[in-house]
């Protein structure tokens, strides 16, 4: 066994659950491991691996070498970590085997080397396997794989990225049957789900659980004083000192924010108030180069740097040594998110990992105290997975048809034993050949979309364009139209949305990878830029940054203020600090919690106001807040205005509503509910949005090529030609079905506000009526002027406001 011996040589001994796995992968199971982070989860598919491998090799000596292992990973940075983790056992045990890469920074020149000279271990991504798929004589390379490591499952799991991976495992087992499939995982709460998923229906896969507590450290960053009246963004840059206060007495810190342009405000921010900082604090997100990300992951490897503001992009199963403590800035919005982060510190077997969460107002302080009572009672958010994925299925049969070319009968078969396509009917399926064949029942007179032709069975496409346009589409991650920036020499610096761009002329000042840039001139899809001195300029934002808090991190909210109402053992600093606010809360109104459900009803000079509070999170706010502003008008016409918060929810009117009489008729009630939500908004339209996305991914749209990417404002109205000629003509086209089952299911949550109106109709409804607003209504009242003002001037209009209500 190699294991003891590395193990030995480290002076390590191996957990329980290594040793476990190491028997399962030994005796030709398929599983799912999930363990904490840092307890080296790697190591125990690892090593289970090298021994079937050489084990393999020994008794196949005349079988040509192949791909033995394929390693999926979902984020570019976990592929580089994972290289370097398997290659420190190849290298000390002198295995001399060749392990590789391939994502999407692989050169060409390495792509074609893995072709030829079939690396050992392939690290890689959900796309590139398909892309595999789309190349000729696939089969005879990937039939040799005996095993497929799906590395942070959970991450893959909530996307289409998930359904991916389940339709490229669906041909790996037709091909070798014998195939040994493992998921890798830290934080999911339906581990058994997951299980399901990856390994397929009717399975006998093992799950191997680490019987171990990771111990997290959690503390709040507290404000020196506290803002009874508090708004969203209004706290969190306020407290760039103190955190400067935690990263200067620890060794390595990871900062995370929420979304890119948040990165690179706290960047400038932290540098403008410690300038010696400068080489010592970096900034990492996915829209920079791969050589800056790169030379950011190597500097933290080597202890060069003091702190690495980042999002997302350092989220998963990276192992820096040198980090020691973690700072989240706003709420994570989830609990598993917040504990993946938190373990990027302490990232070793009995570390503690620490995280310091930083507030954005005041009433985010609770949740220091919730993610404590959280990590303490293990609550950890499902991973909800995609269903009938009908665009990612359409796009996987023209890579069948791409390379070799597939027969109905037999991929019907496999997709049906996917959980992604496990209801699809056969009249279903043949309507995915019929799109793919003649674009479907309605696009028939188009001839770009016959895009597959049928011969003796066998679907396959013909066209050399057909055929190089689709693997330049392959993927299920869909985004706006990205725009590279360059400085005049043609040196690439990173890539930021088209619609940003858009907004400058010649001559403004933009912020990005921590520099100040101006705008020299733009050409097709390139801005270039030059360095600027000036010290003002617009931070760039991303579309897509807004997450939903998650359903276990308001329950575990709502428990908070459980504590708060019921008992007087008010222990977490977080409660003891909130003191001032709650009395303001209940002196002016009640505290909410989960027995009482709080209706305020009061009146200023913009109107008659409704703020509800069910803690549920924006997405569910947004469509609470249309169900019951479309049920108040069914008696009466009125006009709302609508502004939501996390926390709660907001009903403007220039008319006074009998709340009183609509709650006693049924206002919360769930009956009708389906009916109502779909008159309450225009369904329409937000399936019309919801379809350019999958219009993308099955393939109507052709979004450019490298270089010259389709403008976005042309793929949306190629998209929503394509959406009315639909909804016309062809109302039960399974990608019309899809948008509308998207936005009910994604977009407006429906289990989730069906889960939580039944929970509100079990609780005491009281209807209060404040004079003015309370601590908790303002946050809520304050979003409404969020579009009307600049930064500047909305903090001063929300502070004289503020002075009236003290």
């Amino acid at each position: 066994m190699l294991a003891p011996k590395w193990f030995k040589s480290k002076n390590w001994k191996p957990h329980t659950f290594q040793q476990e796995t190491w028997k399962a992968i030994l005796a030709g199971e398929s599983g799912l491991l999930n363990a904490p982070t840092g307890y080296g989860k790697t190591y125990a598919i690892w090593f289970g691996v090298l021994e079937r491998l050489l084990a393999f090799r020994n008794a196949n000596k005349k079988v040509p070498r192949g791909t033995f292992c394929l390693w999926l990973t979902p984020l570019r940075s976990l592929s580089q970590e994972m290289v370097l983790a398997l290659n420190r056992v190849n290298e000390d045990l002198k295995l001399n085997l060749d392990i590789a890469l391939r994502t999407g920074d692989t050169s060409t020149k390495e792509r074609q080397r893995q072709v030829t000279e079939h690396p050992d271990i392939l690290i890689t991504t959900p796309e590139s396997v398909h892309l595999m798929l789309a190349q000729k004589g696939y089969a005879n390379r990937l039939q040799q794989v005996q095993f497929v490591i799906v590395d942070e499952w959970h991450e893959l799991l909530g996307s289409k990225r998930g359904v991916l991976t389940e339709l490229a495992l669906s041909r790996l087992k037709t091909l070798n049957a014998s195939i040994q499939i493992w998921g890798v995982s830290a934080t999911i709460g339906n581990l058994n789900e997951a299980a399901d998923i990856l390994l397929g229906t009717k399975n006998n896969g093992r799950i191997i659980k680490a019987n171990l507590k990771k111990k997290t450290e959690i503390t709040t960053v507290l404000p020196d004083h506290l803002e009874k009246f508090p708004w969203a963004g209004h706290l969190g840059i306020h407290l760039a000192s103190k955190v400067l206060e935690v990263v200067n007495r620890s060794g390595t810190t990871l900062i995370f924010t929420n979304t890119r342009s948040q990165a690179e405000i706290w960047y400038q921010e932290l540098l403008k108030l410690q300038p010696d900082l400068a080489g010592l604090l970096a900034l990492h997100h996915g829209s920079l180069s791969e050589e800056i990300r790169q030379w950011v992951e190597q500097a933290l490897h080597l202890a060069k740097l003091k702190a690495v503001v980042c999002t997302s992009s350092l989220d998963l199963g990276v192992d820096f040594r040198p980090v020691d403590t973690v700072i989240q800035i706003g709420s994570a919005k989830g609990i598993a998110r917040f504990l993946q982060r938190a373990g990027r510190s302490g990232h070793q077997p009995g570390a503690t990992s620490s995280i310091w969460f930083v507030p954005t107002h005041s009433l985010e302080i609770i949740e220091g105290a919730a993610l404590r009572y959280a990590e303490k009672n293990q609550l950890m958010e499902n991973r909800i997975p995609y269903i009938r994925s009908f665009d990612v299925l359409v796009q996987y049969l023209v890579t069948l048809a791409v390379s070799d070319g597939f027969t109905a009968a037999e991929i019907y078969k496999e997709v049906k034993k996917t959980h992604c396509f496990s209801s699809i009917t056969q009249e279903e399926f043949n309507q995915c050949l019929l799109l793919i064949t003649q674009g479907g029942k309605t696009l028939d007179a188009y001839d770009e979309f016959h895009k597959v032709v049928v011969e003796n069975d066998v679907y396959k496409v013909v066209s050399r364009k057909v055929a190089m346009r689709h693997r330049l589409s392959i993927g299920a991650i869909v985004s706006d139209t990205m725009m590279s920036i360059k400085f005049p020499s043609g040196k690439y610096i990173g890539s930021i949305e088209e619609w940003f761009i858009s907004r400058l002329n010649t001559g403004d000042t933009f912020w990005f990878a921590g520099r100040n840039l101006e705008l020299l001139r733009v050409k097709d899809l390139q801005a270039i830029v030059k360095l600027s001195n000036r010290k003002k300029g617009l931070v760039p934002s991303w579309m897509g940054g807004r997450l939903p808090l998650s359903t276990h991190l308001s329950v575990a909210i709502r428990h908070m203020l459980d504590q708060w109402v019921d008992t007087s053992d008010r222990k977490e600093p977080e409660l003891i600090f909130l003191k001032p606010l709650f009395e303001e809360q209940e002196r002016r109104s009640i505290l909410p919690n989960s027995s009482r459900f709080l209706i305020e009803k009061t009146q200023t000079k913009e109107g008659f106001h409704l703020f509800f509070y069910p803690f549920e999170g924006k997405f569910v706010h947004e469509g609470m807040a249309a169900l019951i502003a479309h049920r108040l008008s069914k008696d009466r016409s009125y006009s709302f205005s609508i502004a939501m918060n996390d926390y709660g929810f907001e009903l403007l009117s220039d008319q006074e509503v009998e709340i009183e009489k609509a709650i006693n008729e049924g206002l919360l009630s769930v009956k009708h509910l389906g009916e109502d939500i779909q008159q309450s908004v225009n369904m329409t339209e937000m399936a019309r949005k919801r379809f350019r996305d999958i219009a993308g991914i099955a393939g109507l749209v052709f979004q450019g090529f490298p270089g010259k990417k389709v403008k976005t404002k042309h793929l949306q109205a190629n998209s929503g030609l394509f959406f009315k000629v639909f909804e016309e003509y062809e109302h039960d086209n399974l990608l019309l079905r899809e948008a509308y089952d998207e936005v009910f299911d994604f977009q407006l949550d429906f289990n989730r506000l069906f889960e939580a109106l039944n929970r509100i109709a079990n609780q005491e409804i009281l209807i209060k009526y404040p004079t003015n607003l309370t601590p908790f209504a303002f946050p809520i009242f304050a979003e409404s002027f969020r579009e009307r003002f600049s930064n500047e001037s909305l903090e001063d209009r929300l502070n004289k406001i503020i002075a009236q209500l003290i």
